[in-house]
């Protein structure tokens, strides 16, 4: 019997938690159920800040998640905003930041595949010397409504793909219907990236490798939107994750080889 593939699944973490009120860890299930459909095995990582526990646990496992959650550090992407931006984030805890940044490395060096959803889509970003738009309302004129967590589990809004891209092939399609409950995105890309998937309104929705760069890197897919609160009721959106996890096991079995 093959081997399923394990993928690290970042999580957020919370002040207090069900059993003795210390912070915990928190992440919603549809991630690692969008992990087990198809065909890996989750690994839930707190955000732990040892750097040789990361750089361990990114060895010992096949792929990283890194998933939704609460705002990026604004100090990591921007020197100052204006108060009426600044009141807009709630950060989540620096220790996640660090975390995902050392996870980021880490699976990148080591060439493993890397999946990112959501506040993951704009960590990488910033990670990779990109930055964000700390709050779309106040800094995009004209932007759709992206915070639509009213309808977390329901397309909102289309997606325009390169045809070209990874994400196309993935779809089998050269646009999308997705949900949308976010009010940060990707402003200025990081250089090794290109924008992959935009929504009307010039949003970054999905960005990969540019086509330089995808030559000597492993597999990397990066999305705004959650395909795990969607894969359930649309194959385009499970095709996402079997991708990732088929990724993840070819190189697994390249290794072993």
């Amino acid at each position: 019997m093959a081997r399923s593939p394990v993928i690290l699944i970042t999580a957020s973490s919370q002040a207090k938690g069900a059993e003795f009120g210390d912070a915990s860890v928190s992440l919603s299930s549809c991630y690692p159920a969008a992990i087990v459909a198809a065909g890996g095995l989750p690994l839930v990582v707190p955000n732990l800040t040892d750097a040789g526990a990361v750089a361990e646990l990114v060895r010992r496992t096949d792929g990283v998640l890194l998933t939704g959650g609460d705002d990026v550090q604004p100090s990591l992407y921007a020197r100052r905003l204006p108060p009426e931006i600044r009141r807009t984030v709630v950060p989540d805890h620096s220790e996640r930041d660090l975390l995902e940044c050392q996870l980021i490395d880490q699976v990148l060096r080591l060439g493993k595949p890397l999946l990112a959803i959501c506040r993951g889509h704009q960590i990488l970003n910033v990670a990779l010397g990109g930055t964000l738009f700390a709050d779309i309302p106040q800094q995009v004129p004209g932007a759709l409504n992206h915070r639509r967590s009213d309808q977390k589990d329901q397309p909102v809004h289309d997606v325009d793909l390169a045809p070209d891209s990874l994400l196309a092939r993935i779809s089998q399609a050269t646009r999308l219907q997705v949900n949308s409950s976010h009010h940060q995105a990707v402003n200025r890309l990081a250089p090794a990236f290109h924008a992959v998937g935009r929504s009307t309104d010039g949003i970054v929705e999905a960005m990969e490798w540019k086509p330089k760069e995808r030559v000597a890197r492993s597999y990397l897919v990066s999305v705004q939107y959650h395909p795990e609160r969607l894969f359930t009721r649309y194959p385009e959106h499970l095709a996402l994750f079997l991708s990732f996890t088929r990724a993840c096991r070819s190189r697994f079995n390249a290794k072993k080889a």
